[in-house]
């Protein structure tokens, strides 16, 4: 019955028009938000082909290129990578990388995935393209192959440039193509933690808990973007694709992510829906209040003359 219903269900979505507004009523944080279905048709839609700054949603294009070249040989996970001095230098948040040390290529995507960290996502260009300007070229040529014809490329974090945009409808499809062209990022981007010089990096992400399924989460911020997010979350063994951009605080994209993953999941008919809440009964009075109501209203009558 299940699969005879998510069966329907795909035909109606896939009549209907791609990418267009949602009717469903949401109350969401973020300005832009698009959910699609193990199938690709969309379950809700908010602004989805608007340009927005992604913020380190970016990395996700590193990350690509960076198991591209991997699975080539181009890379090898334990290869050391010199840090140079633009690198080690490059603003906002950085994992701490020096100026002529020698780092782990894992650690360095351990860094852009789970650190978010941009002189990791920096050392990693120079390390890929010999300049960070010839891997954004790369980067830009990649977005053109896969389809991302909304999307272009300033540099490899993130960090606000005037002609860095993209828009969901493009990063659903770079998440998307991430996890499925190259496995190997899905560990990166599930990972918890990691260790580099001895100290522990680590995020707190809620949706890896609740509602669950979430096996692959890239965050984003700057001033400009907002709170975004890219995920994959799987419902026996079927993936969905959320992008949130431009929420107004982190626990708020994290709210309007889990209220459309739990909407996802129960429109395709992989969880049940939550049965409303029944008001509780008001408590009955005791039989000693009537009385002594009673009592006090009798000695406030007057007396008899």
């Amino acid at each position: 019955m299940r699969s005879f219903v998510a069966i329907v269900f795909a035909v109606v979505l896939l009549a209907s028009p791609a990418f267009a507004e949602s009717d469903k009523p949401m109350r969401l944080s973020a300005e832009v938000a698009l959910l699609l279905a193990p199938n690709g048709a969309v379950l809700y839609a908010k602004n989805p082909s608007e340009g927005h700054a992604p913020a380190s949603l970016v990395k996700l294009m590193t990350l690509y290129l960076a198991c591209e070249d991997l699975e080539t040989g181009r890379a090898q996970w334990d290869g050391m990578v010199t840090i140079s001095r633009r690198a080690a230098e490059t603003p906002r948040y950085r994992m701490g990388l020096r100026a002529g040390e020698e780092v782990p290529f894992r650690t360095l995507l351990e860094g852009v995935a789970i650190a978010s960290a941009n002189d990791a996502a920096t050392a990693v260009s120079e390390y890929l393209g010999g300049s960070e300007e010839a891997f954004v070229e790369r980067m830009n040529a990649k977005a053109s192959e896969l389809g991302l014809a909304s999307t272009h490329f300033a540099n490899a974090h993130g960090l606000p440039d005037p002609g860095q945009r993209s828009t969901a409808q493009d990063m659903a499809r770079l998440i998307g193509r991430l996890v499925q062209d190259y496995p190997a990022s899905r560990p990166l981007l599930g990972g918890a933690s990691f260790v580099y010089r001895g100290r522990v990096h680590s995020r707190r992400i809620p949706l890896f808990q609740d509602p669950g399924g979430v096996q692959a989460l890239k965050t984003g911020f700057t001033r400009e973007a907002g709170y975004n997010l890219a995920i994959a979350a799987w419902r026996e063994g079927q993936r969905f694709l959320l992008i949130v951009m431009g929420a107004q605080t982190r626990s708020l994209s994290f709210r309007d992510a889990k209220q459309l993953l739990r909407y996802g999941f129960v429109e395709s008919g992989f969880e049940a829906p939550e049965e409303p809440r029944k008001p509780a009964p008001a408590p009955a009075r005791r039989n000693n209040d009537r009385r002594r109501h009673a009592s006090v209203s009798i000695k406030q009558l007057p007396s008899p003359r």
